[in-house]
């Protein structure tokens, strides 16, 4: 049937309805060997604009159907046909290779977006019966909708759970109008952004800089003692390349297009705190979802919420490290497609790590984790004695409890990004998903990954 024993045609619009793949295979030749797999996944890729912009929709239901149906002209486009009729999205096709030029009957499996009580899917059922040799229902399950090309992230900035000038009560900016007017016009600034502009440049005021400048210099005092070794050989590179001083708050676009260059991770600016979910997808893409306001100055060394000290101190350096770069990005392929139960897991993992991550290096504990290093204070309580050291299992790791509010009472030790690398892949295997998804940075776009059926 196809060239190969395993075609799978990722797209997922409820609203281009299956006529368009109708309309393909009728400009073909109805004989199995000239349906060519290539022409329809090109014709497939037109249709990226999918369900994930359609901001009612949560999830859908994903249910797949084997079929064995004649070898003969036509009789595959008749099969196909069906779900036009039923008003019903084919997201996925998987062939079984022939084992022979001419075998009599070919198995195929065919994945739809449709619940196995619709009626629409039993009218389905029923005109398949009456065609095929052999029908079953294979699966049915809920898949949470999620981006496909790294443009669907231009929905995610406008979905942050605070943003702007929407400051809690204890936070030291709450009763200051010119801050909450600096806010709102940054957030704005963030959120006329979309993919493939340049990121607006921010120009701070000199209140700004001297938040920025006090911490900038309290920090520095540790770099050469308590962070990872690829922490200090990076910093040195962004005051090199990007800016990185006292007197200057360096710009997202000099940042980004730095750690392109070195690992492909782009940055991405928001308006503030994003779900687990839409932050962890943001990591499939390699791309990091990073403010640009910046802390009250009355307090240069307290923050309720991630600020750009703690972005570009925090969290910028280790993103030019190869290997804690793909160890971030395994973290959202796995995010991609997950149940909520999973996404819990995955951001406590996130916490644990990317957040407030230790590294034993030549037998002492170094630190990694953003929130350590952009906070002095616990950076220096994280290596002394006083709280509970750990090694970094996710599967033990996922379950921990944390506050944050307070300095953590247990820290997870790592041995090393690449060795991260291996257990991340190991527990995300184990977390249940139907399928596994790869990231294409030449599409810039997620592809799906299904198990072989047969």
């Amino acid at each position: 049937m196809f060239s190969k024993s395993l075609n799978t045609f990722n797209t997922f619009n409820n609203f281009q309805k299956f006529k368009n793949l109708n309309s393909l295979i009728k400009r073909k030749n109805y004989c199995s060997s000239s349906l060519n797999s290539i022409a329809i996944e090109q014709q497939f890729q037109q249709f990226k604009k999918n369900e994930y912009t359609m901001k009612n929709i949560k999830d859908y239901n994903r249910t797949t159907i084997q079929i064995s149906i004649n070898n003969t002209p036509g009789t595959l486009w008749r099969a196909l046909n069906f779900f036009n009729v039923a008003n019903i999205d084919l997201t996925g096709i998987l062939s079984k290779p022939l084992k022979q030029p001419f075998e009599p009957a070919l198995s195929i499996y065919l994945e739809c977006n449709c619940k196995v009580d619709d009626n629409n899917f039993q009218t389905l059922l029923n005109q398949l019966k009456r065609e095929c040799l052999y029908v079953t229902v294979i699966n049915s399950y809920k898949v949470p909708v999620f981006p496909r090309h790294i443009s669907d992230l231009d929905e995610v900035v406008g979905n942050c759970m605070m943003a702007g000038n929407d400051l809690s009560s204890d936070h030291p900016g709450f009763s200051d109008p010119i801050y909450r007017k600096r806010r709102e016009q940054i957030a704005e600034i963030a959120l006329s952004n979309k993919t493939g502009q340049p990121i607006p440049r921010i120009q701070y005021t000199k209140e700004e800089q001297l938040a920025w400048g006090s911490v900038f210099n309290e920090l520095s005092k540790f770099h050469s003692t308590h962070p990872c070794r690829e922490y200090q050989t990076i910093f040195p590179l962004l005051v090199e390349n990007c800016g990185f001083r006292e007197n200057n708050i360096p710009q997202l676009e000099d940042i980004s297009s730095f750690l392109k260059s070195k690992t492909g991770f782009t940055l991405r600016p928001v308006t503030g705190l994003l779900s687990s979910r839409d932050f962890l997808n943001g990591l499939a893409f390699r791309v990091f979802f990073s403010t640009q306001y910046i802390r009250h100055h009355s307090e240069p060394f307290y923050t309720p919420e991630p600020d750009i000290c703690h972005e570009l101190l925090g969290h910028v350096p280790l993103f030019a490290d190869p290997d804690f770069a793909d160890f971030s990005q395994q973290i959202g392929l796995a995010s991609i497609g997950a149940s909520d139960a999973t996404i819990k897991k995955l951001s406590t993992c996130y916490w644990f790590t990317v957040e407030f991550g230790l590294l034993r290096q030549n037998g002492q504990l170094r630190a990694y984790g953003a929130g350590l290093l952009s906070s002095f204070g616990e950076l220096e309580y994280s290596l002394s004695d006083k709280p509970e050291f750990r090694p970094f299992d996710p599967f033990v790791t996922c379950n921990q409890p944390y506050p944050i509010t307070t300095f953590q009472p247990v820290y997870f030790v790592a041995e090393s990004f690449i060795k991260m690398q291996e257990q991340m892949k190991t527990f995300s295997q184990s977390l249940g998903r139907d399928f596994s998804v790869n990231y294409n940075p030449h599409t810039q776009t997620l592809e799906e990954i299904h198990p072989q059926l047969f």
